[in-house]
């Protein structure tokens, strides 16, 4: 007997991998699409405060100094023997606390302290008794993420030895157990929302995202990110970085709704806030949008002067007349430039002025130009209008072409002919003396 209930508790160690699974939540890291719970319109006048109304209890950062006592696991039976309501046996919190209600159970009934780690909750029973028979009913529960999962086992005790075994009825496990004998109620479930304890900080943000007017959900900008563990990231335009804020409290209070102060008509647009429990499965996301109309106009106060009332209490001229319409006060604002724009203006006047300049030069130039050449022009023919024939003149240009037939010019010839030929060609003319006297004498007398 010993040693069945040892071999037994091997069993219980060695679950891990052969037992019966219960369905969860998430069990995979993949994270499923934001479902949208919440879309309305809203309308604030510019220069106002806006807020954009985001909660929800379940955000709610409540892990205690105990680490993580939101989850417990416990075993109940009902229908036995004596029929009557189910009742408690044994529960054990994540944090390893394990509590037995009937003392006459104490140490017979056990679960293995490394259940919220392993994932294995099943329950052994040492010695099975006539009065164990009955439903047990495997019951998980997360207060933090509003999880309850049950499995449902049937116990039948038998003098029997070859009738003990177990069957599945359909709908639950069904186990038949000597007298005397140790008894293993298997329930598993791995799902990381019962094993990993120190994941829920990391696995917790909120995030705030706006989509200017046309642009859609895929290219929004994201404003900010909240994280569980106090981490936050700004993002966005500066313009309105400084005015967006969210409480720091938010995951205590789970509000994180948004706030816009001062409002501008260029915030108008889409706002989401999503709301992602990774660890708990949550993901959801509210859609605002948000319209930004011109502020209501202030009446004038009564004694001021331009509603036609004077500190006296007189009547203005146009106070008993309601055909007269009031007139408007217009301000004029001048605002001064930079020296930049200075600058740039001074420099367009310089190079304007220096073309002008320039043009002015070449202007002058051309004209001084044009007078000079018609005044050489009209020199050189006057000149040869008034010259007379010269004589002299024609010698001296004879006498240069006689030196110029005198040069000797080195060519190579072919033959002596053609050598004599070249010589007497370049060979001086004899000079032919005129006397012009005698000439016009001649032509005197006829």
């Amino acid at each position: 007997m010993e040693l069945r209930a040892r071999v037994l508790l091997w069993k219980l160690v060695l679950l891990q991998s052969s037992s019966v699974l219960l369905s969860s939540g998430p069990a995979g890291p993949a994270t499923p699409g934001s479902s949208v719970v919440s879309e309305s319109a809203v309308s604030w006048a510019a220069g106002a405060r806006a807020v954009l109304r985001c909660q929800s209890p379940r955000m709610v950062w409540t892990q205690d100094r105990l680490h993580d006592r939101q989850r417990v696991v416990h075993w109940d039976l009902s229908g036995g023997p004596a029929g009557g309501p189910a009742r408690r046996l044994v529960d054990m919190y994540s944090a390893g606390e394990q509590r037995v209600y009937e003392p006459r159970d104490s140490g017979r009934l056990l679960l293995t302290p490394s259940a919220f780690q392993d994932g294995n909750f099943s329950l052994l029973i040492r010695a099975v008794e006539e009065t164990d028979e009955g439903l047990y009913t495997c019951n998980l529960h997360h207060h933090y993420c509003h999880l309850y999962e049950s499995l449902a086992v049937r116990l039948e005790v038998t003098d029997d030895p070859r009738a003990a075994g177990a069957h599945w009825d359909g709908e639950k496990e069904v186990l038949a157990v000597e007298r005397g004998a140790p008894a293993l109620l298997t329930c598993v479930n791995r799902a990381h929302v019962w094993t990993d304890r120190h994941l829920e900080e990391a696995q917790q943000v909120v995030h705030w995202d706006r989509q200017p007017p046309g642009v859609p959900h895929d290219r929004a900008d994201r404003l900010l990110d909240l994280y569980a563990s106090g981490e936050r990231r700004a993002y966005g335009p500066p313009f309105l970085r400084e005015r967006v804020a969210v409480g720091a409290d938010a995951f205590a209070r789970g509000d994180f709704s948004l706030r816009i102060d001062p409002l501008e008509p260029a915030d108008e647009g889409t706002y989401s806030c999503h709301l992602h429990h990774h660890y708990c499965g949550l993901h959801e996301r509210r859609v605002f949008h948000l319209k930004v109309t011109e502020p209501a106009a202030r009446p004038p106060p009564r004694d001021s002067p331009g509603n036609g009332s004077s500190h006296s209490g007189a009547p203005g001229p146009g106070a008993g007349d309601p055909t007269l319409a009031r007139g408007r006060s217009v301000i004029n604002v001048i605002v001064p430039e930079g020296r930049a724009h200075f600058f740039q203006q001074l420099g367009y006047v310089l190079a304007t002025l220096l073309l002008f300049i320039l043009l002015l030069i070449t202007v002058i130039l051309a004209t001084r130009q044009r007078r000079r050449g018609g005044y050489e022009y009209s020199d050189k023919k006057s000149k040869s209008k008034g010259k007379d024939v010269n004589m002299v003149e024609f010698a001296a240009a004879a006498r240069d072409q006689a030196l110029y037939r005198r040069e000797d010019i080195r060519l190579g010839y072919k033959n002596n002919l053609l050598k004599e030929r070249v010589e007497l060609s370049h060979s001086p003319l004899p000079a032919k003396s005129i006397d012009l006297d005698k000439e016009f004498r001649k032509e005197y007398c006829k």
